[in-house]
């Protein structure tokens, strides 16, 4: 052997091993079902097809689901719900009969890959389940072995607020109430079993609470010409996904595991949302979700900065704008389709449509903060019965929510359910909204910019 190759392998045999083996640059897409008005489970899976995804991953273990799932070759994601994961921690029985009713009968026809024990357990607030969590894991991979099923990997997606510095990249740390007790196990048992670390990663959510420090199109790994050098590491960086990513592999080799696998979970860019929600919309959703399907499906792998070349299983989030999911309205505007199994926008998550060949896109107007009065009033349809237990809420909260809309008050009159409740969504979102208040109320609400106030009656309202 020469000087120059024994001196290459002794590089080699100095640096962290990422074997891509049998992992190829795939896409999948995230099938969530918070909605009233989805699709039926088989029309599901063929829509799935189309878009060119390769995996699926669902939030429990539907049946119907993973019957349709059969013959085809998309790989599965199934999850263990987070409520049933104390009981699982020490109950290996509990753990054995939940993975033979929900997974032997389908496997391997159905091609499920991995099982996820929970899901962002650690952004709920402090609760026994956490430290359940990998005790749960160990006793759902006992039963995966018992049953003899050889390819399914037991892992736990964590979403970004395990970590409590992420910048610069080289400085990731993962949080201290759960660093010791939680991590450090769950990252042994990532390493002893060969897993992966499951990581939801949104730059939208970064970018938002920070658009002025934060380049848009960087944020959307649509930049060209703006490069963050991490002053530690010394690696550069061209877009914020590659630096949250490392941040976490940085965390990872700090507690003295630098070779765990990533496998992106969830990553995606709403299309649409409250009026105060900056820059959800489909452009920067079309683009966003474009260039991570361009960056994960290349041959040959891109990988980040801090692991060049390595594939990272990568998960769109999601298939469907879900009418049902809780929370502002970029919640439910998540999905490269609509109910309707239209596409909100086109895309192929096969990676093989270049970017030439997409249809120009609708302009975006939202990518400033919106600056302005907003109201918040029942929304059209709204169920009357449920709008009356959220009238109630409303004025229950005390401040004086309601008073106008008393008897004899300046907003009384018309004395309608529909008026009083967007006069009480109004008032009570004008005055909690800093402390957590929101315009949902289960659905109930819309945020607005057209003024309903009238004659004497001036309800009440947020400015921005």
């Amino acid at each position: 052997m020469g000087f120059f190759p024994f001196l290459l392998l002794s590089l080699l045999a100095l640096c962290p091993s990422f074997s891509n083996g049998d992992m190829e640059p795939k896409i999948g897409i995230c099938y969530g079902q918070l909605g009233n008005n989805l699709p039926t489970q088989s029309k599901s899976i063929q829509l799935i097809k189309k878009l060119g995804a390769k995996r699926v991953k669902i939030y429990d273990a539907n049946t119907k689901i993973l019957e349709a799932l059969k013959g085809t070759h998309l790989q599965a994601s199934v999850m263990v719900p987070n409520e049933i994961i104390t009981n699982i921690s020490s109950n290996q029985t509990l753990a054995d009969e939940w993975v033979k009713t929900n997974v032997v009968p389908f496997y391997p026809k159905t091609l499920i890959r991995y099982l996820l024990v929970g899901n962002e357990i650690l952004s709920n607030p402090p609760n026994t389940t956490w430290f359940n969590l990998v005790p749960a894991m160990r006793k759902i991979r006992y039963s995966v072995k018992k049953f003899g099923l050889k390819k399914i990997k037991v892992g736990t997606p964590l979403a970004m607020d395990a970590l409590e510095s992420s910048f610069p990249p080289s400085n990731g740390t993962f949080r201290s109430d759960v660093r010791d007790e939680v991590i450090k196990p769950l990252l042994r048992f990532l390493d002893r079993t060969k897993s992966f670390f499951f990581v939801d990663v949104y730059t939208y959510f970064a970018w938002a609470n920070q658009p002025a420090q934060i380049n848009l199109d960087y944020a959307l790994l649509a930049a060209t010409n703006i490069t963050y050098k991490d002053p530690v590491s010394g690696l550069a960086y061209t877009n914020l996904l590659d630096q949250m990513l490392d941040s976490v592999i940085f965390a990872m080799k700090r507690l003295g595991y630098p070779n765990i696998r990533l496998f992106i979970a969830e990553t995606g860019w709403p299309n649409g949302g409250d009026i105060d929600q900056i820059g959800a919309n489909i452009y920067n959703a079309a683009t966003y979700n474009r260039n991570v399907v361009k960056k994960f499906t290349a041959k040959p792998p891109i990988g980040t900065p801090a692991r060049p070349g390595v594939v990272i299983p990568t998960m769109i989030f999601a298939l469907y704008n879900e009418n049902q999911k809780p929370g502002p309205g970029t919640e439910r505007h998540f999905g490269l389709l609509y109910p309707n199994g239209s596409y909100v926008y086109p895309i192929d998550l096969s990676g093989k449509t270049p970017e030439s060949e997409y249809p120009p896109l609708p302009k975006p107007t939202n990518n400033e903060p919106y600056k302005g009065k907003i109201w918040c009033v029942v929304a059209e349809g709204a169920n009357r019965t449920a709008v009356a237990g959220a009238l109630s809420y409303a004025c229950g909260q005390g401040n004086r929510t309601c008073d106008p809309i008393q008897p004899g008050g300046k907003c009384y009159k018309p004395n309608s359910l529909i008026n009083h409740a967007s006069y009480a969504f109004s008032s009570y979102w004008s005055q909690f909204k800093k402390s957590g208040g929101s315009c949902y109320f289960n659905g109930l609400a819309v945020q607005t910019a057209h003024d309903p106030s009238y004659g004497l009656c001036k309800f009440p309202s947020v400015t921005l």
